[in-house]
């Protein structure tokens, strides 16, 4: 089993988000936003239906979604970036209220983790990532990029409702460049 990484470098985030986008397939753009912005495990994300996260009667996108997080069966309740509610606001022409977000348009169904998969692996390619991108490095990148703009790790860890420090240092993606960076910036006197 190939073991995923977060994708650190921002210009290659945003690479990523521009590949669907700017071709106007705001389904899959939709699905690597929440996946990078809300840190869901991708079961979970497959797992939303449009009322989840849309009201059909004010026509109005939720600023928070709650649900019941498929592995652990805990409820969760994710406040949601702007740049997600962007994304569903583009995506909501097409939506419908029982429907899941990310419809398989001939089942009717939602989408498969090997179809998400292939969203997200076309996205990279054509973005010409460097390394590989897996579902998970999704929610990687959003505990990545979190602790590097300031938030405690017990706090990632609580959001990634981890049971132990350990995995969620393994989530972060740590590496010796960023350890190195710690000790050159330190200033004590």
């Amino acid at each position: 089993m190939m073991k995923t990484e977060p994708i650190r470098n921002p210009a290659h985030v945003q690479a990523l988000l521009a590949h669907y986008k700017h071709q106007g397939q705001y389904r899959n753009y939709l699905l690597i936003t929440m996946g990078i912005h809300t840190a869901l495990r991708i079961s979970d994300i497959l797992n939303l239906r449009c009322k989840d996260v849309y009201d059909f009667k004010t026509r109005t996108v939720y600023n928070t979604v709650t649900l019941i997080e498929k592995k652990t069966g805990k409820s969760k309740s994710i406040a949601l970036h702007q740049k997600v509610i962007d994304a569903l606001k583009l995506h909501f022409p097409e939506a419908v209220s029982g429907a899941p977000l990310f419809c398989n348009e001939q089942t009717s169904k939602p989408i498969s983790r090997v179809q998400a998969y292939r969203i997200i692996d076309e996205a990279a390619r054509a973005a010409r990532l460097p390394y590989k991108v897996s579902c998970h490095s999704l929610r990687k990148t959003f505990g990545y990029h979190a602790w590097k703009n300031g938030a405690q790790p017990a706090l990632l860890m609580e959001i990634y409702n981890h049971s132990s420090y350990n995995i969620t240092k393994r989530y972060l993606g740590i590496t010796q460049d960023d350890q190195n960076a710690v000790y050159r910036s330190l200033t004590i006197s």
